[in-house]
């Protein structure tokens, strides 16, 4: 039963964050993607606030100016910047579908960096998911978007940002957690707003679009954490991989995307390499 629960959350998480890409790309049609991503942040700092003080849980910690936090907030940084211009220059599936291959860095920064054990199989799975992203980028050929090189920069900057993680205090709660990650986009959306020039107000469509990213974002964050604290995690985390579903989707009836034969193949092959390597792990 812990099982099935922590399935249905997670699969209710990943649809929540692919809605909540679907609004980012939508509101930077609209808007310069700098405010976008200050606005999300800004209005998601203030849910996980709400949510931590309705737990008694402070604010602030002194724990927030620890080394991995640090980090963890750079790596947030390079993440957010390099997604959100991914999803806003890309299509959405593309994006999604790369952005699927970070448990697979992350399995291999652990072993990198935290001494964790990976056998031959699971590195062989990874080596698969890499060939995979690079279907979906396709380098040198005529379907490469430059473009999607910011996606591949989110990637490995949530990888980061989750190898980071690992090494935070415990003594932080996930709402807290929360709170200083979407604080960290307020300053990456103003370096991309420093870059692309041109600030403007918002009209109330892009506003209304920036708050509901930002609800399914909190939404997301919380259903995220409640699954991965029920049942087994070898059996709850393969479901992360739902979101690719979810965005194909939202992609093709909001955007109109068809993705092609390369993209499909290297979605597949990253959700297979994906699975098989956290099934392996656990």
């Amino acid at each position: 039963m812990e099982n099935t629960r922590g399935a249905i959350l997670m699969v209710a998480a990943m649809a929540a964050f692919a809605m909540e890409d679907m609004f980012i790309k939508a509101a930077s049609q609209q808007a310069p993607i700098g405010e976008v991503l200050m606005a999300f942040g800004f209005v998601g700092m203030l849910g996980f606030m709400a949510l931590a003080r309705s737990r008694g849980q402070a604010l602030w910690h002194r724990a927030i100016g620890s080394r991995f936090m640090l980090m963890k907030a750079t790596f947030e940084i390079i993440g957010r910047v390099g997604y959100t211009l991914g999803i806003a220059l890309t299509p959405l599936s593309n994006a999604s579908a790369i952005l699927q291959a970070t448990p697979l860095v992350v399995v291999a920064g652990a072993a990198m960096f935290f001494g964790e054990k990976v056998g031959p199989r699971r590195w062989a799975a990874i080596g698969v998911g890499f060939l995979a992203v690079l279907l979906i980028l396709r380098p040198g050929l005529d379907g490469f978007r430059p473009a999607a090189l910011f996606t591949l920069m989110g990637m490995l900057g949530f990888a980061g940002r989750d190898l980071a993680t690992r090494g935070a205090p415990k003594v932080l709660t996930n709402f807290q957690l929360g709170i200083y990650g979407f604080a960290a986009l307020i300053p990456a959306g103003a370096l991309i707003l420093l870059v692309q020039g041109e600030p403007r107000a918002m009209s109330g469509a892009v506003i209304g679009l920036v708050l509901a990213a930002s609800v399914f974002g909190v939404l997301a964050y919380w259903a995220l954490t409640a699954a991965m604290r029920m049942g087994d995690i070898s059996v709850v985390t393969p479901f992360r991989y739902t979101r690719l579903l979810f965005a194909i989707i939202l992609g093709a009836l909001v955007f109109g995307e068809r993705p092609d034969a390369l993209m499909i193949v290297g979605a597949a092959l990253i959700v297979v390499s994906g699975v098989y390597t956290l099934r392996r792990g656990a």
